[in-house]
């Protein structure tokens, strides 16, 4: 293997103990960037300057010159911020997120800015306002969304980790389309602070990283009150890497019936099973439970996000930052065009629906429904959490789907069936590979915590990578000569 195809504690460790320097780090992972970032196209920006630059510091910190990839709606002083939006193409930020300031101090290397669909409205980043990211596990097949090309980034071997943000899934699914390890982290627990919003009561940030044992890492640095974000939950601080043990003994495990009894990708649905069956078997108390609620999440989430979307992106109007449309003859003009113009299909339908759900006169209707529903949800996990520790499911309903093969947006949404109702609970979970389809694409398997349980998800994570073995295994991208 390459530097560059090595986790973050594995470079760490080798930079440590003077095995490797910064500059060679860096090296093999431009090197990587160079040569097949035309066919991954993972990047909307590569900071390959201001990584050189920064390699020259004295970097503190536990991270000191691991090169991670951002997320492209992630804001971060001086370099371009743009949610794969032309609305936000030339946008520079004056401020970073929090999780950046911490990020830089623990002395990690941002490689560049990922794309991502467009304000993380889609599952495919087809709906990127730039262009489509590729899996690396086959060129023709989507890496997911919205954090496609974090995921592909870090698969591909072109970053070491990165950052993602997950509204119903965007974490957790590119993240099993790609075969690494995505986590979405419980509301309030990492501060959405410099997060350009899509819908802020689901929104959270991330780690996608190669390993468990680099989620936990990251989780570390991440995590924490903030301050500056007013949903950040004041609590004492964890430490992630202490759950990172081989022991499943006392954990209980639920398997939702609802889940299990949908139709979906039969090798889907067996590797997550046959993982299950291995937990079982490594001294984990599972059994069959009902969650009747869950079935109303994806209804109730395509409600609540698009709501939440049309008042966030009401700010884009051309008048105080971002694109402003050339063909103006009045003010009404310049609105029209400004958002017409700077907007993709996509970003345009949910605004349409969210808007229209909260009307006059259809609020009551849709809304105020969507948001009754949501309270039975999280009432149906917590009461679920009272006698089991972890409920498990499978992340996706099938591995990648072909570029381009999906055009009907509802199909589409039928792929975050398993992940939305986590982002509508407001609770965490992890997508960790659990195994290959015939056509070697990568399984996700999704383990769902209490509120604030990331530990147990992050030790019963770690377990079953330990008895699967398979997060060694990376993409072979063919690459330019």
């Amino acid at each position: 293997m390459e530097l560059c195809d090595l986790t973050i504690h594995e470079l760490r460790d080798m930079l440590v103990s003077k095995e490797i320097n910064v500059s060679e780090l860096l090296d093999s992972f431009y090197k990587r960037i160079d040569n097949c970032e035309d066919k991954v196209k993972a990047y909307v920006t590569v900071t390959e300057e201001e990584a050189r630059e920064r390699a020259k510091e004295n970097l503190p910190g536990v991270l000191a010159g691991i090169p991670l990839a951002i997320k492209d709606n992630i804001s971060t002083k001086g370099i371009r911020t743009t949610c794969s939006s032309k609305i936000l193409e030339n946008y520079v930020p004056p401020f970073n997120a929090t999780v950046i300031d911490k990020l830089n101090k623990a002395g990690a290397i941002t490689t560049g800015k990922t794309n991502m669909d467009e304000f993380a409205m889609g599952s495919s980043t087809e709906n990127s306002g730039f262009f489509t990211s590729r899996n690396p596990w086959n060129l023709d097949h989507a890496p997911g969304g919205s954090s496609g090309g974090s995921a592909a980034a870090v698969a591909a071997g072109e970053a070491a980790g990165a950052l993602g943000s997950d509204t119903g899934g965007s974490i957790r699914q590119p993240a099993a389309y790609c075969g690494v390890v995505g986590l979405k982290p419980t509301y309030g627990n990492v501060s959405r602070y410099g997060l350009i919003a899509y819908a802020s009561s689901l929104d959270q940030i991330g780690p996608i990283t190669k390993d468990v044992e680099d989620s936990a890492i990251l989780m570390n640095i991440i995590a924490g009150h903030d301050s500056k974000d007013s949903t950040s939950v004041k609590m004492e601080k964890e430490d992630y890497t202490s759950f990172l043990k081989e022991d499943v003994s006392e954990m209980k495990i639920a398997i939702p019936k609802e889940y299990f009894a949908m139709e979906f990708n039969q090798e889907v649905k067996d590797s997550v099973l046959a993982a299950v069956k291995k937990l079982e078997e490594a001294g984990a108390t599972v059994e069959e439970v009902s969650i009747p609620s869950v079935e109303y999440a994806l209804a109730a989430y395509y409600i609540i996000a698009p709501a939440e979307a049309s008042s966030n992106l009401a700010r884009y109007d051309g008048v105080r930052y971002g694109y402003r449309s050339k063909e103006i003859n009045d003010l009404k003009d310049m609105f029209t065009n400004t958002r017409n113009q700077g907007f993709g299909d996509e970003v345009k339908r949910r605004i349409m629906i969210g808007t229209y759900a909260l009307s006059s006169g259809y609020y009551d209707a849709y809304y105020l429904k969507a948001q009754k529903v949501r309270t039975l949800i999280k009432e149906d996990f917590d009461k679920l959490y009272n006698d089991y520790d972890l409920i498990i499911s499978p992340t996706t309903p099938t591995t990648a789907f072909k570029l381009g093969s999906m055009t009907d947006p509802l199909e589409m949404y039928q792929m975050d069936v398993f992940t939305v109702p986590v982002n509508i609970a407001g609770i965490p979970a992890i997508s960790v590979p659990c195994g290959f389809d015939s056509n070697n694409l990568p399984i996700g398997i999704q383990i769902m915590g209490p509120h604030f349980g990331e530990g147990k998800i992050l030790q019963t994570a770690y377990t079953l990578e330990k008895i699967l073995n398979i997060n060694n295994k990376r993409p072979k991208v063919e690459v330019s000569s």
